[in-house]
């Protein structure tokens, strides 16, 4: 191998000696001429014995021969090779290396170590330190390897010593006999994976099956093999041919591909023969005997694919899949737009039996190391789950939307609890779990976006035709309620008493107004003769919030025209009469039923989507998205087109209430168009409450949704539909609100009598004992307002109610200011006005508001000034001036304008304005109250009867307009004007008392 080359001769002669000659011979290239490399891919395809051969050349060839990497290589080609177990192994052997040398080199150090200690002593005082004698050197000989000189080899099989294992060590093989042949057919399995050992290993797997292999290609027969000689059990010789089949894969010479086509032919012979017997006990059913017996043959010999094929090729589920149920049934044959999932679920509970039942035969038959149930799932699927499925959703699409949508939704619910269902091996569950839900994916993938769709749209359609019929259903009850009162209308004869009916109705409230007496005979009448008949009354109640189960008899009830004792006979009591129709079923506005069948219908929906996301699939993010885009929907649609519309009409309709066009205040203590306002906002908050239930309940509860993205679109929507209701709330509590506080100005107008605060005005003996408590009208305008005040508590925030209280109490405050202004109050009336200047009191202190409280507690002080006796004009003065008795609340210029009510003003102004202002006018006699005159005496007094009347006089009033009326007070005589001196500017004088 090495290239020798002779040094060229000198040109003088040289003695020949031996030195010389050896001299002469120079080493001039050691190296081999071919490459390393190229040496390693010519021994990879030596034999074995061929490999030992060359190992002897030299010693390069040996160090090549004997890499353990060329050993691995072989013995991963077999598949006996674990580099975790044989890394695990290596690492376990170095700590143990590790560990010895310590050991062994402990002795030394400490002898070391005290020899320098001890120079660091005094003489005479040495440490006692007690040192262990030295080690032997047994332990340094583990280090030493066995060697045995090349004289003392004597016997090789195939270049190999006879050689296998120690079961301990982790040295080189030590020499012992050959295996045995029951030892033969576990001989892969026992081979073990350690670095530097490979070759020991691979050469007792190449002593033990080398023998059988060799004979194997050579045979002319396979029956005449050595393997079927030596072995006679089927289940040996499956095993022995499974082992030479994974050894001829370490057989890289010349040739390998002739016999390895040889030892497969011999394998196939054998299989074909153990495939009979199986597929004869398959067909006799013999499931414990030699279905079970060859199975376990088949399966040792390749892994039993074959019979596993076999076994699905007869299955009894895959032979009468069809038995199990037909698609068709689920449709009644009647109406094909009728689903019935019961059919579905009846063929997949039949079909999970039948699986279950085939189970327990697969345990008994087949091994655990073979998984049947798999490829069983797969043809079912493909065979029987697949076409039932797309014939169902193929005529359901054809049939209508609802069918579809259920069936699709249907199927994949019963699908997933058909996976439920299905028993499995312990250890074959997660894989027959991950088949079953990629078997689901693929199935429903074709349907899934489409699906999603048509369930959307198939909501949007339900939804909107559901509020649309609401809507149809109000304007055509509108429409008939007016056809029934305008039927009876006598037009003709309206046109003549029309200017005259309308009149005596507009200015009901006008000739109600408390006023001076002028002694006439009309004075006395509350209303006029016909205003009273213009409506019917009707008894009526606040009704309570309305309950879940009754919603649809209320809706019924509430949209039923009150019942007239009998029809109106004229237009004006016709409008009237719709509008007071209007007023009462402003309830019905929108419709707790609709609400409820709109939330039923869009649970139905995302309980149909929430199926496709139980799953962890590509499903799940898309079927989160379609619950959350049909909340979204139902809310918009149940916010915008239902509550909305009815808030908005309901505002409407209260804008065109008239108190003084009501009749039926008998029976109930309240503005009834207001009464039912506030019922709507009772139902208006139910349908938010049931919103709020729906979205705990169908998509946080469920995970659908996450409560704490407040940027998730659902979270914003539902927000969005919350500021709407409180909107609509606060606007028609607002004009809520005016309509209250014109009942209130309307009783307080019509129910407060002349002499309630002036008594003796009307002529009237007074009454020697004053009557103390509240009027009939403070006692009626608390009631009414705090029946409404009531109605709130628990249908809205604390918020809303605490501004409708004050809103409530300050216009409260303001009316009775205006009431006052109007009347006449004498020193002997004014203690019933305290009283219901205190009831007022009261009923703000109930309302735990200590803002609006300083209003009434300032009138309570203002109500004062009327008790003063007129000859105290100067304590009168000082109580007008003093700003802090009021709070800030009334200057004193709105005091003086009260103070102008007092029955005896025009006896203590002059002193009053003295005291206040320091000058005074001298005091003129009172004129006496002209007398007007009597219509029913004087036919010239009547309106009606002018021939020509004044187009002016037939205008709506301002109240009709929305604009309160000026109060009607008798003009004052105009006091002499004397000539005042001018006077230098004084300060002013200080006010008594």
């Amino acid at each position: 191998m090495a290239s020798f080359r002779r040094s060229s001769s000198t040109s003088y002669d040289t003695p020949r000696t031996m030195l010389g000659t050896l001299r002469e011979a120079q080493l001039i290239n050691p190296k081999p001429v071919l490459p390393a490399e190229i040496l390693s891919m010519v021994l990879d395809y030596l034999s074995v014995s061929d490999l030992i051969h060359c190992a002897r050349v030299s010693k390069l060839l040996h160090e090549m021969v004997y890499d353990d990497t060329r050993w691995v290589r072989k013995l991963r080609a077999m598949g006996c090779w674990d580099e975790g177990a044989a890394r695990a192994r290596g690492e376990a052997a170095r700590r143990k290396n590790l560990d010895i040398l310590h050991v062994a080199a402990a002795p030394v150090l400490l002898k070391e170590r005290n020899v320098s200690d001890s120079s660091t002593f005094p003489r005479g005082e040495n440490p006692s330190i007690v040192v262990s004698q030295p080690m032997t050197n047994s332990i340094t000989q583990q280090f030493q390897g066995q060697t045995q000189s090349q004289s003392d080899r004597k016997d090789y099989v195939d270049g190999f010593d006879h050689t296998t294992l120690s079961p301990n060590g982790f040295g080189p093989p030590s020499p012992t006999q050959p295996l045995d042949n029951e030892s033969i057919l576990h001989v892969l399995e026992s081979a073990r994976s350690i670095r530097g050992a490979a070759r020991g290993e691979y050469g007792r797997v190449h002593a033990a099956l080398r023998p059988f292999y060799k004979d194997a290609v050579r045979s002319k027969h396979p029956s005449s093999a050595k393997v079927f000689r030596v072995y006679r059990d089927p289940d040996q010789q499956a095993q022995m041919l499974s082992q030479l089949t994974r050894f001829a894969k370490s057989d890289f010479t010349q040739g390998r591909l002739q016999r390895e086509k040889r030892l497969s032919f011999m394998v196939a012979a054998f299989e074909d023969a153990v495939a009979k017997e199986y597929d004869q006990g398959l067909r006799m059913g013999d499931v414990d005997g030699r279905m079970r017996k060859y199975a376990h043959v088949l399966v040792t010999l390749n892994g039993g694919q074959r019979a596993v094929d076999r076994f699905l090729a007869e299955n009894a589920i895959l032979k009468d899949g069809l038995q199990l149920g037909n698609p068709m049934d689920c449709f009644s044959p009647n109406n094909p737009e009728v689903l019935f999932l019961e059919e579905i679920h009846g063929f997949f509970g039949h079909l999970s039996a039948a699986f279950n039942s085939q189970l327990s035969i697969i345990g008994r038959v087949f091994p655990l190391s073979v998984n049947v149930t798999v490829p069983l799932l797969r043809k079912i699927g493909s065979e029987i789950i697949g076409p039932y499925l797309e014939k169902l959703f193929s005529h359901a699409r054809e049939s209508s939307v609802e069918s579809y949508v259920r069936a699709i939704s249907g199927s994949y619910e019963q699908m997933i609890q058909f996976a439920g269902s299905l028993r499995s091996l312990p250890i074959y569950e997660r894989a027959q779990q991950d088949m079953l839900h990629g078997m689901v994916a693929e199935m429903f993938s074709l349907h899934f976006m489409s699906y999603f769709h048509e369930e959307l749209e198939y909501f949007r359609r339900r939804s909107d035709a559901e509020v649309t019929g609401w809507e149809r259903q109000l304007s055509q009850q509108d429409a008939s309620i007016e056809s029934i009162f305008m039927s009876s209308v006598n037009r003709q004869a309206d046109k003549r008493d029309f200017l005259s009916s309308f009149r005596k109705v507009i200015m009901a409230p006008v000739n109600a107004l408390p006023t001076f007496p002028f002694g006439g005979k009309g004075s006395s009448q509350r209303f006029p003769g016909d205003a009273a008949e213009v409506l019917s009354s009707r008894p009526s109640s606040r009704s309570s919030t309305p309950a879940l189960g009754k919603a649809h008899q209320q809706r019924d009830a509430a949209r039923t025209p009150s019942p007239f004792a009998e029809p109106p006979s004229t237009e004006l009591a016709a409008k009237a009469a719709i509008m007071k129709s209007r007023l009462e079923g402003i309830k019905s506005l929108f419709s707790l039923e609709v609400a409820l069948n709109l939330v039923h219908m869009a649970k139905s929906s995302i309980d149909r989507v929430a199926v496709f996301a139980r799953l962890a699939n590509e499903f799940q993010v898309e079927a989160r998205n379609q619950c959350q885009a049909i909340f979204i929907l139902l809310t918009k649609t149940l916010g915008n087109r239902h509550v909305r519309a009815g808030f908005d009409q309901a505002v409407e309709h209260l804008s065109k209430y008239n108190p003084r066009a009501a009749s039926d205040r008998a029976d109930q203590p309240g503005v009834a168009p207001l009464v039912v306002f506030l019922e709507l906002v009772n139902v208006g908050d139910l349908i938010q409450q049931m919103l709020d239930v729906f979205y705990e309940q169908e998509l946080v509860a469920t995970k659908l949704t996450d409560r704490n993205d407040f940027l998730g679109p659902t979270i914003k929507e539902k927000k969005r539909f919350e500021q709407m209701l409180d909107e609509r709330v606060a606007a028609g509590l607002n004009k809520g609100i005016e309509v209250l506080m014109a009942e209130v100005e309307y009783l307080c107008a019509t129910t407060q009598n002349v002499e309630d605060f002036n008594p003796g005005a009307t002529g009237v003996a007074i009454n020697e004992l004053i009557d103390v408590s509240p009027t009939d009208t403070a006692v009626g305008v608390v009631d009414v307002v705090s029946a409404h005040t009531k109605m709130l508590v628990g249908s809205t925030d604390k918020n809303m109610l605490d501004v409708f209280n004050q809103e409530v109490g300050l216009r409260l405050f303001n009316a009775l200011c205006k009431h006052l202004k109007r009347q006449r109050i004498s020193v002997a009336g004014s203690i019933r006005l305290i009283s219901d200047i205190n009831h007022y009191f009261n009923f703000i202190q109930s309302l735990k508001n200590k803002d609006l409280l300083q209003y009434f507690r300032a009138l309570r002080e203002l109500s004062q000034i009327y008790l003063v006796s007129p000859n105290h004009a100067k304590e009168l003065a000082a109580i007008i001036a003093d700003n802090e008795r009021f709070l800030g609340i009334f200057r004193a210029e709105e005091v003086y304008e009260f103070a102008e009510r007092r029955a005896d003003w025009y006896q203590v102004k002059s002193r009053v304005e003295k005291a206040m202002y320091g000058i005074g006018l001298l005091a003129a006699p009172v004129p006496e109250p002209p007398v007007l005159p009597d219509p029913a005496t004087d036919p010239a007094a009547d309106p009606a009867s002018d021939p020509d009347p004044d187009p002016l006089e037939d205008e709506p009033v301002p109240s009709e307009l929305g604009v309160e009326p000026e109060p009607v007070e008798p003009e004052e005589p105009e006091e002499p004007v004397l000539p005042v001196p001018v006077l230098p500017e004084l300060e002013p004088l200080p006010v008594e008392g």
